[in-house]
């Protein structure tokens, strides 16, 4: 069973920590709780005990004794992740010079996992030249990975920088360092991803598609900030979109469009993974207006799309990877002996193939299956997971 550690410190954004504790363990992950003393003004101990199934810990358990070993060498050793959120600057001075005055700080200094903080507070002190630096010293040590506030309303009516990720964001985030231990194998590294699926339209309106959510593009998109690359995603999708420094997002609607900034994107990225569900066919003629539906021709005149894979292929240098996807339908394989043709035929480095004629891996679900081949022959099916493992496994794959 895996384990999470929180630490609780005494900031408004505090009540956002009640969901990713209940999530967690309704998920299986075993969940404990330690609070700063001025987190227990904001949410009881009580609360966390309950969603987590567990005692929650504070400065008053300090000096008991757990199985005859100090508290905070238990909890240390006991975590696979260590969630700090919110963390106020307070706690954020204290983590960036060492120090050790209470049951949360101690346990940081005697554990080894990894750690993520989120950090919360008004944006004038958010913006305060001292944060900044503790910010920033504390980003250069390796065991600690951000998950940097962002815009919005804070709870002090301000507008600005410096509320605490989202509890989904978090989430997606512990679930990533659970799968990977932490490592930040990516930092360093250009990821460039698409995402969706594209339009082509007939008039203002009316469009050839497909049922493309994005998902699975966006889940890779997260997995490699998580790992540390920067990240740039050009997407059709209204899904969720990342979060996290290293990100641009570039968002398109039709094929035309995404080669484009394809084009554009890839001479700087190490690795490339294409992931959208790019159009095959778009209309030879196209109206800036609705047509009323006596004008719309029942025999519409077609065109073949430019392959944009294999247009980036004919480019791509040496030390560059370029990663397709084949989504097919069929028996398993029709699917793999589609997708090792596409892999031949467009010049790619990989590919992962994955069945979308089933209701657990098809276009808009949240779990996928996919078999990932190379050039040199190397094949591994994976299980059926989230997508966001399966991207992870993906990642594994290509390093």
């Amino acid at each position: 069973m895996n384990h999470v550690l929180i630490g609780v410190s005494g900031g408004i954004a505090a009540y956002k920590v009640c969901e990713v504790v209940s999530s967690l363990a309704k998920r299986g992950i075993e969940v404990r709780v330690i609070m700063t003393r001025s987190a227990v003004e904001f949410v009881t101990p009580l609360t966390f005990a309950t969603l987590s199934r567990q005692p929650a810990h504070t400065d008053a358990d300090f000096w008991q004794p757990t199985n005859g070993r100090p508290l905070h060498i238990e909890l240390a050793e006991w975590a696979d992740v260590f969630l700090l959120a919110p963390v106020t600057a307070n706690t954020l001075a204290k983590l960036t010079y060492g120090m050790a005055d209470n049951l949360l700080t101690n346990t940081v200094l005697a554990s080894n996992c990894p750690i993520l903080f989120a950090p919360a507070m008004n944006t004038t002190m958010w913006l305060q030249p001292t944060v900044q630096e503790n910010w920033q010293k504390l980003l250069k040590d390796a065991r600690y990975t951000a998950i940097a506030p962002t815009d919005g309303v804070l709870a002090c009516d301000a507008m600005g920088t410096g509320r605490m990720a989202e509890p989904e964001t978090i989430l997606e985030y512990l679930e990533s360092f659970l799968f990977t231990k932490g490592k930040q194998d990516l930092k360093g590294k250009h990821i460039l991803v698409n995402a969706g699926g594209t339009r082509e339209f007939i008039d203002s309106v009316r469009f050839i598609g497909n049922p493309s959510t994005g998902k699975q593009g966006i889940a890779i998109a997260k997995a490699a900030i998580h790992r540390g690359a920067n990240v740039t995603l050009i997407t059709t999708s209204n899904s969720p979109l990342p979060m996290g420094e290293g990100l641009g997002v570039r968002a398109v609607r039709s094929s035309l469009e995404m080669h484009q900034a394809m084009l554009e994107e890839f001479p700087f990225a190490d690795i490339t993974i294409a992931a959208a569900a790019v159009g095959d066919v778009r209309s030879t003629t196209t109206s800036d207006r609705k047509l009323p539906k006596s004008e719309l021709s029942l025999n519409l005149e077609l065109e073949y799309i430019p392959d944009i894979v294999a247009d980036l292929a004919t480019r791509k240098r040496p030390e560059q990877m370029l990663v397709g996807f084949a989504a097919q339908t069929g028996t398993e394989q029709e699917v793999m002996t589609a997708a090792k043709d596409k892999l031949e035929r467009k010049g790619l480095d990989a590919i992962a193939a994955n069945a979308v004629n089933s209701s657990q891996t098809g276009f808009g679900t949240d779990t996928n299956q996919a078999t990932f081949i190379n050039k040199n022959g190397k094949v591994l099916s994976t299980p059926l997971c989230s997508k966001l493992e399966l991207a992870h496994r993906l990642l594994d794959f290509l390093l």
